[in-house]
C-alpha cells in the first residue's frame, strides 16, 4: 500500500501485483499488453466533483451529456495496467498532478502541460484511470485524453485503455436504465476528444445491451444511432461496409429470430432512417434462413398426417401456409431492391444468390431458374449442385421448357455429373408423380449406360401400376420392364 505524501485525506493507491498471465485473469474489460502488471484501484469513496468551466466548444455544446457523466459519478474499473518493472513506484509529480486536478482551479491541458516533463507514459494512463474511477469527476478523464491525443500521446495500449473505461461507463449506463441518448451522447463525446464512435464501438455497445437482457434497448439504441447519423465504417472481407443495423440483426439470427431480423431492418427503411446496405444483405439471409425452417416445419406435419398422427391441413390452414411463404418472399425482394438501387455492382450477384436461395426454399423453380440466369449474366456462376436442385423443383412442376433449357447443360458435362443430374430429374418426376416422364427418364439414363438408384426405379414402377389401375394403359410399363430386364 502506498500513500501519497500530504495527500492521504483526498486517496489512496493500492497496487497489487500479478505474475499471472492475461489468460488467467478475470477482466471484462481488460486490454492487456504485456504479461506483467499491477491492478490499480481507488480505495476512498469520496466523491470530488467540482464545478468547472470549458473552453473547448465542443464540450461546452454538451451540457446535458456532462450532468449524465457527473450524475453516474463515474465507474469502478478494474483495470490491469501493464508495467515492465514490478516495482515500479509512482513519481512525486504523478501525485502532484492528480492533485491540481482535482482542484479544477486550472485547465486540465495547462496542469498536464505544466508537468509534461515529470511524468511517464505510464503515469498518465494512470491519471486517465483515476479519474475514471466511481466517485470521481469523469469528464476529467476525457480532458486528459483529449490532451494527450494532441499531444501524440496516445499509443495502442492507452487507446485501449481509454477503450476499456469507455465500455464500463457505457455498461454503468445501460444498468442503471439511462436512456439510449445518453448512451450516444457518450459515443459523441468520445468522439469530441478523438476517440472516434466507430463501428466497432458501437457493437461494443450493442453487444453491452444484448449481454445485459437489454434486447429492447440495443434496438432503440441502434435506432437513435442512424437517426443522429453518428458516423461508422467497417468493412467486411469482401470489402462491404458493415454497420449497427445489419451488426443487430445478426444478433437476433444467432438467437434464431430470422422474422424479427427481417422486420427490423424493413421497419428502420420504411421508417425514414438510413441502414447500411450490408444490413439488407444480412436480411435476406434471414429471409432464406426462415423460409428453410418453415419448410422443414411443413414437411414434419405433413409426415405426422400421413402417420395419421395430426389431422390433414384443412383450406384454411394451407392459405395461411402460403400467405407467410408468400410474405417472406415479397419481403426478399423488397430487400433485394434496396440493395440494388443503394449498393454498387459488385453486390448484384450476392443479391441473385439469395434470390436463388429464397425461391429454392420456397420450391418456386421458374423464379429459381430466372436466378441462376442473372447470376450468371453479372459473372457469378452458381455451384453446380444448384442447377440440379432448380432442375428437380422445375419437373416435379412439370415446367417443361425450364427443365429443357436446365438440362442444355447436360451436352458438355462430364459423365458422371449426367448421371447425378439425370438422377435429380428423375427424382423431381417422381415427387411430382408425373410417372410417365420419370419412366421416360429411367430409360434415357440406361441408355446412356447409368443404372437408376434400386429405390427410384422402384418408386417408378410403383407409380406406374398405380396408373395402370387407373388407366389401363400398359405400354410405358411394360417398355420400363423390358429395359430394366436387358440392363
Amino acid at each position: 500500500m502506498a500513500y501519497a505524501h500530504g495527500f492521504a485525506p483526498i486517496f489512496k493507491l493500492g497496487f497489487v501485483f500479478s505474475s499471472l498471465s492475461p489468460s488467467q485473469q478475470s477482466y471484462p474489460l481488460m486490454f492487456p499488453a504485456s504479461h506483467c502488471g499491477f491492478s490499480l484501484k481507488f480505495l476512498d469513496g469520496v466523491s470530488v466533483t467540482r464545478s468547472f468551466k470549458f473552453q473547448n466548444p465542443c464540450f461546452g455544446a454538451r451540457h446535458g451529456s456532462i450532468r449524465g457523466l457527473r450524475a453516474l459519478k463515474s465507474v469502478e474499473l478494474d483495470q490491469f495496467v501493464t508495467s515492465d518493472d514490478e516495482e515500479d513506484e509512482m513519481s512525486e509529480g504523478f501525485f502532484e498532478a492528480i492533485e491540481e486536478l482535482e482542484r479544477m482551479t486550472r485547465e486540465p491541458s495547462d496542469v498536464l502541460e505544466e508537468m509534461n516533463d515529470r511524468l511517464s507514459a505510464r503515469e498518465l494512463q494512470l491519471v486517465l484511470v483515476y479519474f475514471s474511477q466511481d466517485g470521481r469527476d469523469s469528464w476529467c478523464a476525457l480532458e486528459v485524453f483529449d490532451w494527450l491525443r494532441k499531444e501524440n500521446r496516445v499509443d495502442k495500449e492507452t487507446m485501449e485503455l481509454m477503450v476499456a473505461i469507455m465500455c464500463g461507463w457505457v455498461k454503468k449506463l445501460i444498468h442503471e436504465q439511462h436512456g439510449v441518448g445518453d448512451v450516444v451522447d457518450l459515443l459523441v463525446d468520445m468522439d469530441c476528444v478523438g476517440l472516434r464512435p466507430g463501428f466497432s464501438m458501437i457493437e461494443k455497445v450493442i453487444s453491452l445491451y444484448w449481454e445485459m437482457g437489454e434486447k429492447e434497448g440495443a434496438v432503440l439504441f441502434v435506432e437513435e444511432v442512424l437517426r443522429r447519423g453518428i458516423p461508422y465504417a467497417q468493412n467486411d472481407n469482401e470489402g462491404h461496409k458493415g454497420g449497427p443495423t445489419g451488426y443487430l440483426a445478426w444478433k437476433m439470427m444467432a438467437e434464431g429470430d430470422y422474422r424479427g431480423a427481417v422486420r427490423l431492418v424493413i421497419r428502420f427503411r420504411e421508417s425514414g432512417l438510413k441502414p447500411e446496405v450490408y444490413s439488407y444483405l444480412v436480411a435476406m439471409t434471414a429471409v432464406v434462413k426462415e423460409l428453410n425452417e418453415f419448410a422443414k416445419a411443413l414437411r414434419k406435419l405433413k409426415n405426422f398426417a400421413r402417420a395419421g398422427l395430426i389431422a390433414e391441413l384443412d383450406l384454411e390452414d394451407v392459405e395461411l401456409t402460403e400467405k407467410y411463404q408468400s410474405d417472406l418472399l415479397s419481403d426478399g425482394v423488397r430487400l433485394s431492391d434496396w440493395v440494388i438501387q443503394d449498393g454498387s455492382p459488385s453486390l448484384h450477384g450476392i443479391v441473385h444468390e439469395r434470390l436463388l436461395a429464397m425461391y429454392i426454399c420456397a420450391g418456386h423453380g421458374i423464379e429459381a431458374e430466372r436466378q441462376l440466369w442473372e447470376m450468371k449474366l453479372v459473372g457469378k456462376e452458381a455451384d453446380g449442385d444448384l442447377y440440379d436442385i432448380v432442375l428437380a423443383i422445375c419437373a416435379s412442376q412439370k415446367e417443361a421448357t425450364a427443365t429443357a433449357r436446365l438440362l442444355t447443360r447436360l451436352e458438355i458435362a462430364s459423365s458422371p455429373q449426367k448421371k447425378k443430374s439425370l438422377s435429380w430429374l428423375l427424382r423431381g418426376y417422381i415427387k411430382g408423380g408425373h410417372f410417365n416422364e420419370a419412366a421416360e427418364t429411367v430409360m434415357k439414363m440406361l441408355e446412356l449406360g447409368f443404372y437408376p438408384e434400386y429405390l427410384d426405379r422402384a418408386a417408378v414402377l410403383q407409380g406406374l401400376r398405380k396408373r395402370i389401375q387407373q388407366y389401363g394403359n400398359l405400354d410405358a410399363y411394360i417398355k420400363l420392364l423390358q429395359m430394366c430386364g436387358k440392363n
